[in-house]
């Protein structure tokens, strides 16, 4: 059986020095999908490259110190796909995929809207892109693996204050109704993650 973990790193650079390459080693994991690098490919290190066996895989964003997922892996992958394909959400490092036979994996760091009406705006146009590259993804008959930090909520056991953000980014009901959309199509599933305390993030699994 294979084991995936995930984990939103908040910087690579700072998670290292926390300890999170050390915690890492002792987790056996066939693939570790990362969100939030915050760094680009000159500010990681050799550990943070190859970290315990695993190489690393990366979709940097352009914008210095900000957004940026990974996936390590102990299997040469057949295919890597950095980004969407669309350029304004491709230059922020948000999707990365690697396939291994009829298997992707994922990597997503879905935007927030909480700075403003604008990021929210980004944010509900990322989500009309990616639900048909999902459905794509699943018309393609492949196993499919999406970890990541989605900043969304789905239902109100997700959250311990959920009255007092009914009206915030990532639990507003445009956000909720599309992952129960999502959720509700071809038997996608959200799967339990083994995740670093205090990250975030749905998995699906195809």
């Amino acid at each position: 059986m294979l084991r995936i973990v995930s984990a939103n790193l908040n910087g690579i650079r700072s998670a290292d020095k926390k300890g999170f390459f050390d915690w890492l080693a002792g987790t056996a994991a066939d693939f570790v999908c990362v969100q939030e690098l915050k760094a680009q490919a000159a500010d990681l290190s050799e550990r943070m490259r190859q970290p315990d066996g695993l190489t690393g895989y990366f979709h940097y964003a352009e914008k210095k110190g900000y957004s940026g997922v990974g996936v390590y892996t102990r299997h040469v992958p057949d295919r890597v796909v950095e980004g969407l394909g669309v350029d304004w959400i491709d230059c922020e490092g948000r999707y990365l995929q690697l396939d291994f036979g009829q298997l992707s994996v994922v990597s997503l760091y879905l935007p927030s809207g909480s700075s403003g009406d604008h990021r929210q705006q980004i944010k509900f146009d990322f989500l009309d892109v990616f639900m048909p590259h999902l459905e794509a993804l699943r018309a393609a008959g492949r196993d499919i693996v999406i970890c990541g930090d989605w900043n969304i909520a789905h239902q109100e056991i997700d959250l311990k204050n959920w009255k007092g953000n009914l009206k915030n980014s990532g639990f507003l009901p445009e956000e909720r109704a599309w992952m129960t959309d999502l959720l509700g199509r071809a038997d996608w599933r959200d799967a339990p993650a083994h995740a670093l305390p205090g990250s975030t993030g749905l998995h699906l699994v195809e």
